[in-house]
């Protein structure tokens, strides 16, 4: 699903937001979100999970888009043999869909940042 700012969503499952909380070495409780809370989208950030490898990849086959033409039949064979090395990494990459994370500001007041955005369904 893609999130958008302003969009209602709820939680898809219980979330907890920390490890089991102590006071004078007693264990007191964790806290949680349960699933089916709402709130409003307020920011979604998209991320690029780019290896060095993509990096490269994309470097080098701009590189050879640019210049290949121009550039002495060995030098062009060598840069043609690299970015074909690095084209798994480029495909994989391609293949797996971009991480999302939310920051959502629920009915009851709490607001989690950083969250990832497949917790959430459309309320």
């Amino acid at each position: 699903m893609a999130l958008e700012a302003g969009q209602r969503v709820m939680l898809a499952a219980d979330t907890p937001l920390t490890e089991s909380a102590e006071v004078s070495g007693v264990v007191v409780g964790v806290l949680s979100l349960a699933a089916g809370t709402a709130g409003t989208v307020e920011q979604v950030v998209g991320h690029q999970d780019e290896s060095d490898d993509v990096r490269e990849y994309e470097r080098l086959k701009s590189l050879l888009d640019a210049f290949g033409v121009e550039m002495p039949t060995e030098s062009r064979k060598r840069l043609e043999e690299k970015v074909a090395a690095l084209e798994p990494a480029w495909t994989a990459f391609q293949e797996r869909a971009p991480r999302v994370s939310v920051r959502v500001r629920f009915d009851n007041g709490f607001i989690l940042d950083g969250a990832d955005g497949d917790v959430f369904v459309p309320a």
